[in-house]
């Protein structure tokens, strides 16, 4: 019989999986519902029935499962994991909304103002972002048809809680909430969730569905713990805003700024530059590859001291290291970039570099790479130029001298010559013979030839 509490009640099922895994999928998870949650109860049902089954996907993680109920709504549970020994705790519930849909969403309790909905206002419980994030993107694979996936932002109680947790949820209707399908999918997707290597966030701005935040986590490293609603930014003050950043051990944050007005933006921006807070988009989060944050972030810093602003993008850098910038010479790299583009930052993608961009998106001359490359990555950086050039361009070698002839369309001899400007200055400027007056000109007859001369040690060597 169910012993009728408001607190955690007995262990009903214990698996212990020995396995020789890393430390991180060695956990212990506490995964708690409510005994009138039709869809925490479903969820939980599904689990007991995938651990007795001995599924190869559950006995790979490793881990040790407990589960415990409680007869209030989870909302309220306020101090239930006060008694519990675990690394994390997963509250498996219903999401209920106001225009329900078939979806499965997992989230971070808490209340950024007021009380709504449980908890204590201005209180944050402890995010887990790396397994929360694995959790969604699980969800994604594993969905039935109809449903969608998503996170949510930061929202109800209990907020009074010391491990690690988050919701998982079924929605929106009862229909959903006693699907066993829907049930079996998340359950799966708890069990099989395997944390990689993630960057914690916190998040500002968006729906409740946090869209832009979800697609972030189902597409890079990029881990939400705590996330604000457009209509909470206005109102987080620098407290609150430290609150979400230390609850969540985020690294960085990201802004939604489509989803803020200018004004909230300035504002918010203003106050996490002022908090020394690490503001990054989406396409940085992309750019990071798998380099360990702190070696990003140290290479951030770097950045900062040739170019306000720079973005690091990373290419075939994956390791810790010291770090060190290498330059090129600028004529050399722009005449690059005028000849194509494309072909050198693809050249790049083979190379362990980290290659800079300006406000207009464009590289600069300076790169980032490990302290014990720096002469080798000189090296192959001019290499990469010379050969884009000298398809597109007509060069000359002069010892260490790459010499650029420029042949260009000079509309003054054009005038000369008696040509009109207008449409036959365009054909001529593109290689095309023109007639004028009865007289035929060449672009060879209107060109004038200039000569670009770029030094570059060990040009001799490349071939």
């Amino acid at each position: 019989m169910r012993k009728k509490a408001h607190v955690v009640l007995t262990l009903v099922h214990q698996v212990r999986l020995f396995w020789h895994l890393p430390k991180l999928l060695s956990m212990k998870v506490a995964l708690i519902n409510s005994a009138q949650d039709r869809a925490g109860v479903n969820i939980r049902k599904r689990i007991e029935v995938l651990l007795d089954e001995s599924r190869e996907d559950v006995r790979k993680t490793g881990r040790i499962y407990e589960f415990h109920e409680v007869e209030s709504r989870l909302i309220h549970a306020d101090g239930v994991d006060a008694g519990l020994s675990a690394d994390i705790i997963i509250f498996l519930s219903r999401h209920a909304s106001i225009n329900p849909v078939p979806v499965l969403t997992v989230h971070v309790t808490g209340n950024l103002r007021e009380v709504e909905l449980g908890g204590r206002p201005r209180s944050l419980p402890p995010a887990a972002p790396a397994m929360m994030q694995a959790v969604l993107r699980e969800l994604a694979v594993r969905c039935p048809a109809n449903y969608r996936v998503s996170y949510e932002v930061t929202h109800h109680g209990p907020t009074d809680l010391r491990h690690p947790s988050f919701f998982v949820e079924i929605g929106s209707t009862e229909k959903e909430w006693v699907d066993e399908v829907a049930g079996r999918a998340v359950a799966q997707s708890v069990l099989a969730a395997t944390p990689s290597d993630a960057i914690p966030l916190i998040g500002f701005g968006g729906n409740h569905y946090a869209a832009r935040q979800t697609e972030i986590a189902l597409t890079s490293r990029g881990a939400f713990g705590h996330i604000a609603h457009s209509r909470e930014v206005g109102s987080l003050d620098d407290m609150m805003i430290r609150m979400m950043l230390v609850t969540s051990r985020a690294v960085a944050a990201y802004i939604d700024k489509k989803a803020l007005t200018k004004e909230e933006l300035h504002r918010l921006t203003e106050r996490l530059d002022a908090l020394g807070i690490v503001r990054l988009t989406e396409t940085e989060l992309s750019d990071t590859g798998t380099l360990p944050w702190e070696t990003y972030r140290a290479a951030r810093v770097l950045a900062g001291t040739f170019s306000a602003g720079a973005r690091c993008h990373v290419h075939a850098m994956e390791r810790g290291g010291q770090l060190e910038t290498a330059h090129i010479d600028t004529v050399l790299l722009s005449e690059t970039l005028k000849a194509d583009e494309h072909a050198f930052l693809q050249g790049l993608d083979g190379l362990p570099v980290i290659h800079l961009s300006g406000t207009d998106n464009r590289p600069l001359p300076v790169f980032i790479t490990y302290a014990e490359y720096t002469s080798r990555i000189i090296n192959d950086l001019n290499t990469l130029c010379v050969k884009i050039i000298r398809i597109k361009e007509i060069t000359a070698r002069d010892g260490d001298h790459l010499i650029l002839q420029k042949v260009r369309f000079d509309p003054q001899k054009a005038r000369m010559l008696g040509v009109p400007a207008g449409p036959l200055y365009k054909a001529l400027a593109a290689g095309q013979a023109v007639e004028v007056s009865g007289r035929v000109v060449t672009p060879a007859m209107v060109s004038c030839t200039s000569e670009i001369r770029i030094h570059i040690p060990g040009l001799e060597n490349i071939t």
